[in-house]
Formats: C-alpha cells, structure tokens, sequence
C-alpha cells in the first residue's frame, strides 16, 4: 500500500470525526465499507445474486414468521402455513442489505477465482485426523471450491506437516516444495490451504511469498453461505460472520502502513490512530447486527410458543451438508415448492413443511442447515440462534448419505455437534437415524440395525419411516389414541375434528351416537372431559 494510498483512506474518515454520536453506528457502517471496499465488490454481488436467483425456493424461513392454519383441510397440505404480519425490526430490509452487499472481506468476492489447493496432512499430535484421509478431506475441499460459480480448481497437493501450529504451517523443506509448485503453476489467482482458521500473520505472509489471496476452510464456506442467503436473518448472520475476517484483513492493513509510518499517526486531533477508528468502527457495526439478531431470536421464541399451543409436533432433520435433506422432506410432505439442489451448503435457513403420518396426524418437518468437518466456531456461534431451534424439537431425524466413503467419519461429525450444542438427552436418544442414497449402492446392508434404510429420490423406505416418526412422536409429546363414544346431537365430533386427529368414524344411527377413534394430547383430552364429561 502506498503513502499516497494511506492518505487517501486517511481523508475519507475525516467526516466521520465531524458527525453526532447518535448516528455514530450509521456512518461507522457506511465508512468501514468504504474503507474495506473492493475493487470488484459489484462482481461479487453479481455472482451471488445469480446463484441466489437461479435456484430459489419457494419456502419461508422458520424463524422470522409465524404460521397460521388456513383451514382443517389444509394441515394436510405441505403449503398450509402462510406468513402474519411481522414487528418492527431493529434493521430496515435496506440497511440489513446494505450491510450484507458491503461487507464483502478483500478478494472473496472476485467474479471467478483459479485455485490451488494445498492440504495439510498433519502426522500426529491433536490435530491429526483419526476418522478419515487426506485423500477424502481434499475430495471435501474440491466440493467445497467447485461449489462457487466460476472457481476451478487447477492444482492441488497434498503435504505433509508435523508444525500445524507454525506460521508457516510446514517445514521449510516442504514449505520451499510448495511455494516452487504454486509459482510453475500458470494462471492461479488464489491459494486455497485446507485448514479451519488462518491467523492474519499466517495469512499476510503466505500473500508476500505467494503473490495471490489466500483462503482458509472459514472464508470459503463463508462465501458459500453468502451466495446461498435469502432471507434478512441468514444476511445478518452471514454479516456477523464475516467481521474476523474483516479484522484480519485491517491487522494485515495496518501492518503494511505501519512499515510506512502512517498506521499509528492520530487523525485529525481525535486522540485516535487510524486504526483505533476502525475497529471502533467495526466493534459499532457487530453491536447493531447482534441487536438485530436478538430481536429476531425473541420472535423466534414467540413462534415457538404459537407452536406449542396449536400442538403441532415437530420433526427436525438434520445431517452432513448434501446428505439428502431437502430431498427427504419433500418426499414426505409432497411440496412442490421444495428444489433440492446437489450442492454443499444449499439450506442455511431453518424452513418448515407440513406432512402427515399413517394416522393422518399433522407433523412439521424442519429442513435445518448442513453439517461440516472442521466447521470453525465462530461460524457456528453466528448461525447460533437457528441452530437453537432444534432443542425446541420434539424429534430429530438424522440423515445420513450411506454412500459416501466418509459416511462414519460424517456421522462422528454430526453427533460432535449435536453434543456441542448441549442438545437434551430426551432427543438424543430418540432420534431416528436414516441411512439415505441406497439406491446408489449395490447389495445394501448395514451393520446398524436400528438405522432405516431409504432412497428419498425414489421414495423407498419411506412408509416405514413415516411409521417411525409416528411411534416416537406418540411417546414425545404425550399424545395417545383413544376411541371415544360421541353423542351426533352434541358438538362433539366436530370439536374433536378441530382439537384432535380423528383417524376414524363407526356411526350408530340407531343410537344417534358414534365411535370416533382419535389421536388426542393429555391436555386437549382433559379439555373435552371438562366440556362434555368423561362419555
């Protein structure tokens, strides 16, 4: 970075020193945009905005509106559930996508990327990987890369390391090795090292000796996440996110001015540097995205309290991201709306789906957000208010793609975080597990007899499914099946329609009476006995 350049980025804060406090937040956001600005920031957009475009889905997100039945009829329907009107939010619509369209971190959003992938196979200590390969983590960073619109991976290399912890990640043999390849290689514009998290140190120095970006396992499942967000939560979750990344790159900034002279000069008699300004800046503009998503999270928790009192049971499905999700809930539910995509990272908003089971009760299928190996943290602790959603399950389906060749290490992965999230006991040990994508092997059998087998793309396996979630969703919610005498003069069959599942109707009209058998909870069977007694 020149001086001239620091000069100028110097000059266009000076209006932010001249500014009240109480729109503080406004132009911190506004100016640390302009400062973190690439040149190819309308590429970005661009790109992210086709993909979005182009494989759209007609659901809406869980967590920001509230259903209400059309009518009886429709609980059947998996497009029953249609959105009330919201609070006023903490973020207008155009802030939030002024935030997200913004906050792009230097060289992420170039239209079209060339990629090296060099992976790290560490040999022992804790960071060695005991569940899987090298071969299979670089298959899962290929996936990754060729995810992007126009990324192409050109190279790749696996190399061995014993140091992970250095700065330098390999030894200087194996780091000389490394850097000779990535210099014969013609025509790449980024290194992509397929590890959790860089430091800015590690990163600064892999440019300077390099000479293209460089990426880590963070920012590229992050550029994922931004090219497939729809909806205002996912945009700001994504923005809260991209803030480390944000302040790696000003630590990396501030270091190249610093060489210079000018990263540590106060700004016009302020009393703070450059710097200081900006991650001040930057701390203005985490506080108001977290605002925002608190706000969001209490709608959330009242949507799971409307929930509980119209008793609709709710089944998340959760897995490995491109384990079959989407696939598996459109199959149960009919929706037409749902357009799986065979793509990493396709969900990243909790959607809901009516469906009924064998005794036409009405059930809510939650499609959640895929798994990852190596997913970072502070990726997780973004997305954690989603995520939150499917402790208030009353069941977990876990999906599992039985024919990948990392099924078990996927599986590992899975419950890992299930367990880091402190999911309750009770859904632990009810989950149903299913083992998906059979039709892609041949002679199928598992050494997992409680695991059910089934082909969500040809619809195999899925009655037994059904009957499954129906006996687990019994014993979670209290529910139980009774066969009820009704009086045909009473109101009492149609208030039963209403406040229960009827599965079946014996009429006596000799009597003018009726059995009706019906799936009832304890408290909307205590209910009836209190209005029409205990016949």
């Amino acid at each position: 970075m020149s001086f001239l350049t620091a000069l100028r980025r110097i000059s266009s804060w000076m209006p932010v020193l001249q500014r009240s406090c109480t729109r503080s937040c406004q132009v911190g956001a506004r100016a640390t945009c302009r400062l973190l600005h690439t040149p190819d920031h309308a590429h970005a957009v661009n790109t992210c905005q086709r993909q979005r475009g182009a494989t759209s889905l007609q659901t809406r997100a869980f967590g920001l509106s509230a259903f209400r039945p059309k009518s009886t009829d429709d609980l059947g329907s998996s497009n029953g559930f249609h959105e009330e009107g919201e609070d006023e939010d903490f973020l207008e619509d155009s802030e939030v996508e002024e935030l997200f369209q913004q906050q792009i971190p230097a060289g992420i959003g170039e239209e079209q990327h060339r990629v090296f992938i060099v992976h790290p196979d560490v040999k022992w200590g804790s960071r060695k990987q005991h569940l899987t390969t090298a071969e299979l983590m670089m298959a899962e960073a290929e996936g990754l890369v060729n995810t992007l619109e126009n990324w192409t991976v050109v190279d790749k290399m696996i190399l061995s390391t014993k140091t992970p912890e250095k700065k330098r990640i390999f030894g200087k043999g194996n780091f000389q090795t490394l850097t000779e390849r990535i210099r014969q290689t013609a025509g790449i514009t980024a290194v992509f090292v397929n590890v959790e998290r860089l430091t800015p140190l590690s990163e600064r120095d892999f440019e300077e000796v390099w000479g293209v970006k460089v990426f880590d396992r963070y920012s590229v499942v992050l550029h994922i996440f931004r090219c497939n967000a729809r909806t205002k939560e996912a945009k700001l979750q994504i923005s809260l996110a991209e803030i480390p990344l944000l302040r790696s790159r000003l630590k990396n900034e501030m270091a190249n001015l610093d060489q210079q002279g000018g990263g540590s000069r106060y700004i016009g008699g302020s009393g703070e540097t450059l710097y200081e300004i900006q991650q001040r800046l930057l701390k203005e503009r985490e506080i108001k995205i977290r605002l925002a998503l608190e706000r969001l999270r209490k709608k959330r928790h009242l949507l799971r309290s409307q929930r509980r009192h119209r008793e609709f049971p709710v089944v998340s499905v959760l897995g490995y991201t491109n384990c079959g999700k989407t696939t598996l809930i459109k199959a149960l539910t009919g929706d037409t709306g749902l357009q799986p995509r065979n793509q990493l990272f396709a969900t990243l908003d909790v959607t809901v789906h009516a469906g009924q089971l064998p005794s036409h009760m009405t059930v809510l299928y939650a499609d959640t957000i895929g798994f990852l190996s190596q997913l970072p943290h502070q990726l997780i602790d973004s997305f954690a208010a989603t995520l939150e959603d499917i402790k208030h399950s009353d069941l977990l389906i876990h999906v599992r793609d039985i024919s990948h060749p990392e099924t078990a290490s996927q599986k590992v992965n899975v419950l890992n975080v299930l367990k880091n999230l402190q999911m309750p006991d009770r859904l632990m040990n009810s989950m149903i597990e299913v083992h998906n994508k059979t039709d892609l092997l041949t002679n199928y059998e598992s050494a997992e007899l409680a695991a059910l087998p089934i082909s969500a793309l040809e619809g195999r396996g899925l009655e037994q499914l059904k009957e499954a979630v129906e006996e687990e969703i019994l014993k979670a919610t209290g529910k139980q099946i009774l066969d009820l005498k009704v009086n045909l003069s009473s109101p009492q069959l149609s208030w039963l329609y209403k406040e229960a599942t009827v599965q079946d109707v014996q009429v006596d009209a000799d009597e003018g009476s009726a059995v009706v058998k019906v799936i009832i909870s304890t408290a909307a069977h205590g209910r009836y006995k209190k209005l029409f007694g205990s016949r």
